[in-house]
C-alpha cells in the first residue's frame, strides 16, 4: 500500500447517488475520488427499468408528487426530504438532459405514464433500461471530469482525523475532508440469507452501511425492505428479474389462477405484494413449471405500439425464453428489491456524523417504510447533487 491519495471529498460507490455527487462536488470546486466495490458499472442503479418521475403533466404539481409520496409511504416518509425531493425532479431531469440522457417523447413533450402509488402520470422513460441510459451518461460525464476512480476497491476502514477522514478502499489509503457513502442497499445478502429471488446486483451487500453505524451514525426503517411486486417467475432465465412496471401503467393486470382480478394494479408497492402472498397463500395462485408460487399478469392488454416503445428489453428476453408477453400472459410473483430505510440525513445529505455524508438507497427518510417506483433514480440524482456540493463545501470550509 503506497502513499495515500489526498482529496477533499471521497465518494464511495458509482450508481447513479455516487457518481451524481462526484460530479457535483468536483463542480463545486473539489479534488474527488470514487471508491467503487467492483468495476464503476457494476450497481443497481444501471438495472433500474421502470423510469423516474418529476411533475411535467400539466395536472400535476411538484406539491401533488409529495402528496403522493407521503400517502404511498403510509404517512412515514420525512417531508422535508420529501418536498425537496420533488420540487427539484423538474430541474435534475434537465440536467440529466444536459449530460446527454434522452427521454422518450410523444406529441412534443416527455412520454409520461403512471405508476403504482401515483395520482398523475408522472414517469419518465428511456424505453425499459432507464437507469442504465442515467449511469452511462453519469459515468461518461465522470471518466472525462477531473476526479479520480478506484474500481475494485471496496470500502474496508473509515476513520476520523484531525483533518477529515482517513479510508482504506482495496488497496489504496484516501484521506480527504468529507466522505460520501453511496454504496447502495443490502438485498442481495438478505435474498441469499433468506432463500429468495432478488433483483439486486451481488454487490448489495450492506457493510457500508454497518461502517457508518460503528462510527455513530444514526439511522431509520433499516427493517423495511420492500418487495417488487412482479417478479419473473418462469422461465427460469427471468427468475429474478423484475418485469417494469410500467407493464401495468400500460395495461397488465394481475390475476389469480381463475383469471380474476384480485387487487388494484397501480396500487402502492407493498399494498400490490401482499396482495399476491395473500391470494396465494389463500389458495388462489398458480405454480411455476418449476413449482414456484406465481400468479398471472396479464401483459396481452398492453397495446403493440406501447410495448414497442416502452418495454423492448422486456419483449427480447422474455421471446428469447419462448415466451411472448403480448400473447399470452406471463407468470410472476414478488422478489426482494430494496431497502427502504438507510442513515439519517438532512436535506444536504449530512448523517449525524460531521462530515459523513450519505445519499441513495443508503439513506433513508425520503421514502418512508415504503417507496413508490421511480423515485429511487430521482432521489438517486436529486440528494447525489445536493449532497456533492454540500461535502465539497464542508470539505474546503
Amino acid at each position: 500500500m503506497g502513499e495515500p491519495i489526498s482529496a477533499d471529498v471521497l465518494v464511495v460507490g458509482s450508481g447513479a447517488s455516487g457518481l451524481a455527487a462526484a460530479l457535483s462536488a468536483e463542480r463545486a470546486g473539489a479534488r474527488v475520488a470514487l471508491a467503487a466495490k467492483a468495476s464503476l458499472q457494476s450497481c443497481n442503479s444501471a438495472k433500474a427499468q421502470g423510469g423516474i418521475q418529476a411533475a411535467f403533466g400539466a395536472d400535476d404539481s411538484p406539491e401533488q408528487h409529495a402528496e403522493d409520496v407521503w400517502r404511498s409511504s403510509h404517512e412515514t416518509a420525512n417531508m422535508e426530504l420529501v418536498r425537496v425531493l420533488t420540487s427539484e425532479a423538474p430541474g435534475t431531469i434537465h440536467w440529466l438532459e444536459g449530460h446527454g440522457v434522452e427521454f422518450t417523447r410523444s406529441n412534443g413533450g416527455y412520454r409520461l405514464a403512471r405508476c403504482g402509488g401515483s395520482s398523475r402520470e408522472r414517469l419518465l422513460q428511456v424505453g425499459d433500461r432507464t437507469g442504465l441510459a442515467i449511469t452511462s451518461a453519469l459515468r461518461g460525464a465522470v471518466e472525462a471530469s477531473s476526479a479520480l476512480t478506484l474500481p475494485k476497491s471496496p470500502l474496508a476502514e473509515l476513520g476520523q482525523t484531525r483533518g477529515g477522514w482517513r479510508a482504506r478502499c482495496g488497496e489504496h489509503l484516501v484521506e480527504a475532508g468529507a466522505v460520501v457513502l453511496a454504496a447502495g442497499g443490502r438485498c442481495y445478502r438478505e435474498a441469499e440469507e433468506r432463500g429468495e429471488l432478488t433483483t439486486n446486483h451481488p454487490g448489495a451487500t450492506g457493510e457500508v452501511t454497518q461502517i457508518a453505524l460503528l462510527l455513530g451514525a444514526e439511522a431509520r426503517d433499516l427493517d423495511a425492505l420492500q418487495y417488487h411486486p412482479n417478479g419473473g417467475a418462469w422461465p427460469e432465465t427471468m427468475q429474478g428479474y423484475s418485469i417494469p412496471e410500467t407493464t401495468r401503467a400500460y395495461g397488465a393486470v394481475l390475476l389469480n389462477a381463475e383469471r380474476e382480478e384480485f387487487t388494484d394494479s397501480l396500487g402502492p408497492r407493498d399494498v400490490v405484494s401482499q396482495a399476491i402472498f395473500d391470494e396465494v397463500e389463500q389458495g388462489r395462485g398458480v405454480e411455476s413449471p418449476d413449482g414456484r408460487p406465481a400468479v398471472w399478469l396479464d401483459t396481452t392488454r398492453i397495446s403493440p405500439d406501447d410495448a414497442a416503445v416502452s418495454l423492448p428489453y422486456m419483449l427480447r428476453r422474455y421471446r428469447a425464453g419462448g415466451i411472448d408477453p403480448l400473447a399470452e400472459p406471463i407468470l410472476t410473483y414478488p422478489v426482494l428489491h430494496y431497502q427502504n430505510g438507510g442513515l439519517t440525513t438532512d436535506e444536504h445529505g449530512e448523517t449525524t456524523v460531521e462530515g459523513l455524508f450519505a445519499c441513495g438507497e443508503i439513506a433513508g427518510g425520503t421514502h418512508g417504510r415504503n417507496r413508490m417506483m421511480g423515485n429511487s433514480l430521482l432521489e438517486c440524482c436529486v440528494f447525489g447533487r445536493r449532497t456533492g456540493k454540500a461535502a465539497a463545501e464542508r470539505a474546503k470550509g
